[in-house]
């Protein structure tokens, strides 16, 4: 995957069948829906692939256990399908993840086992594994570092666990594999109508060169998650607002905090929320918060009422108690809810599921959704262009689609930190080899080596520091001292890569340390 052979595809393309807009979970997967039915296909990304609310999940691959609670059984039993399938097409980077529920009332045991046996049977023939309710002792035994004050029993239930950016980037190059053209940093500028205000194209800038394009094709499709209203305002006459952002944070902790292999899941906390704390590249991910915000960003900032929230909910279930200190990075994410009828509803009330709107223009819009569901999510999409007389009839066949790196991986192989690129590890390897000084580590304190760095340049669209420290090797999301540490060397080898001289380096390590900040508490900064 080439950014300048994906260039000349562009150049040398008349019309296309089908463009979209975003290169997050949705867009991404309908570049794979689209580019495996034979439509001609592109994708145009204003910044780099899940750069918004895609990178900044909990790391779940999940039915919803919360959503069960609420009676959603529809959007459960759909997730825990795509689960399933997604366990099966991207086993190198989704896994079988382990959950306790410690439980400080006796009815908690009885009252979540049941529950989750009603999850497990929704799940059918793709389940992770059984529901069981623990004893105190069992549950201490699983979880070494719960409190154990008031502790009376527990129940363990099997979910999945991944690295969503790292997912992106693996569905890019699928896309691209199977003949779709797929373009970073490229902004839409504006949406091209005819006569009869149908919408006809796109006009969109290449922000590394400047140059304007003008893209014709049959169905555009609108996949910018909380950036769905801006692309709307140029497609309405009058504004309306069709999704609202919901703010969720984590903070990242060492693996003390949670030693084994076991995720802590609190299905309620004092105001009704859940908690998980997941065990990620030999890390703790504790979050998520659910606050709605008014306005959407790029880097969205942490509120401290959230961080306070998250640090106290953590310390009352943990005997060793993490502090503000003992954060390695904070990181919040955006999530694109379907805007309510209703003025004032609550996150907890706003609707998870997707919904496809067509405009009287034509444009396709997804709103909500959520990363389990992204490849339902891209069939009902290019189904509802077909729908429209927009393509030809032609199938879907993403079912049993394996992802680009996809191979059987075992908890052994998992110990080498190289799993992640499932079966381009040789590749990895032989970079090392023919380039012996990229073996040395990013940072002491962390496994990633500089040919990592290499790889995501040369193969993997990575153009800045932000892509590579970011998207591609996760160090910002897990140590952003870290990632701010080695900022100026990766700035350099990228440039060396890229051919960019002195000054896009020093711009390059300002930018990156601009956004590095938010990964920090404030006391930090």
């Amino acid at each position: 995957m080439i950014r300048s052979e994906q260039l000349s595809e562009l150049q040398n393309t008349q019309k296309w069948d089908v463009i979209i807009i975003g290169g997050g979970a949705s867009g991404l997967g309908t570049a794979i829906d689209a580019a495996t039915r034979d439509y001609k296909t592109i994708l145009l990304e204003a910044v780099d692939f899940a750069k918004g609310t895609s990178s900044r999940s909990t790391k779940l691959v999940h039915g919803g256990v919360r959503y069960l609670e609420q009676g959603d059984i529809h959007l459960v039993r759909e997730a825990l399908k795509e689960r399933g399938l997604l366990v099966q097409n991207a086993n190198h980077l989704v896994k079988n993840q382990s959950f306790v529920i410690p439980n400080y009332h006796w009815f908690g045991g009885y009252f979540y086992t049941f529950g989750l046996k009603i999850y497990d049977l929704l799940s059918g023939r793709l389940s992770l594994g059984s529901s069981k309710f623990l004893s105190k002792k069992k549950t201490i035994e699983l979880l070494p570092n719960v409190e154990e004050i008031g502790l009376k029993n527990g129940v363990i239930y099997h979910d999945g666990q991944f690295d969503d950016s790292r997912l992106a980037v693996n569905m890019a190059q699928t896309a691209v594999e199977n003949g779709a053209c797929l373009l970073n940093y490229f902004k839409v500028s504006n949406l091209i109508k005819d006569e009869k205000n149908q919408i006809i194209g796109i006009e969109a800038i290449d922000q590394e060169s400047g140059i304007k394009y003008n893209i014709k094709g049959s169905a555009v499709i609108n996949a910018t998650g909380v950036f769905t209203n801006a692309i709307m305002k140029l497609n309405d006459n009058i504004y309306k607002k069709y999704i609202v952002p919901s703010q969720g944070i984590h903070l990242v902790f060492d693996k003390s905090f949670l030693p084994g292999e076991n995720a802590l899941m609190i299905p309620k906390t004092k105001d009704g929320r859940v908690l998980f704390a997941v065990p990620w590249h030999n890390s703790i991910v504790v979050g998520t918060t659910d606050t709605l915000i008014k306005k959407q960003s790029l880097e969205p900032i942490a509120l401290e009422s959230e961080i306070e929230f998250v640090l106290e909910t953590a310390q009352r279930f943990l005997a060793k108690k993490p502090t503000r200190a003992d954060v390695l990075s904070v990181f919040a994410g955006l999530r694109p809810l379907a805007a309510p009828k209703e003025e004032g509803k609550s996150t907890k009330e706003v609707s998870r599921s997707h919904k496809i709107i067509v405009s009287e223009t034509g444009l396709i819009t997804i709103t909500g959704g959520k990363w389990t569901t992204y490849r339902k999510i891209a069939e009902d999409i290019i189904n509802k262009a077909i729908k429209t007389g927009k393509l030809p009839q032609k199938a879907s066949c993403t079912e049993h689609l394996s992802i680009h790196g996809n191979k059987p991986t075992t908890s052994l192989d998992r110990e080498n930190h190289l799993y992640i690129y499932g079966t381009d590890i040789p590749n990895i390897i032989a970079l090392q080899e023919n380039e012996p000084e990229l073996k040395a580590k990013l940072h002491p304190d962390h496994e990633f080596t500089w040919a990592e760095v290499v790889w995501a340049v040369r193969h993997e669209m990575a153009r800045t520091v932000d892509d590579v420290l970011a998207r591609r090797v996760r160090l910002l999301f897990l140590d952003a001292r870290a990632a701010i540490a080695v900022s100026d060397q990766t700035a350099r080898l990228i440039a060396k890569e890229l051919g960019h001289d002195e000054s896009w380096i020093t711009q390059e390590i300002l930018n990156f340390k601009q956004v590095a900040k938010g990964f920090l508490l404030s006391e930090f900064q």
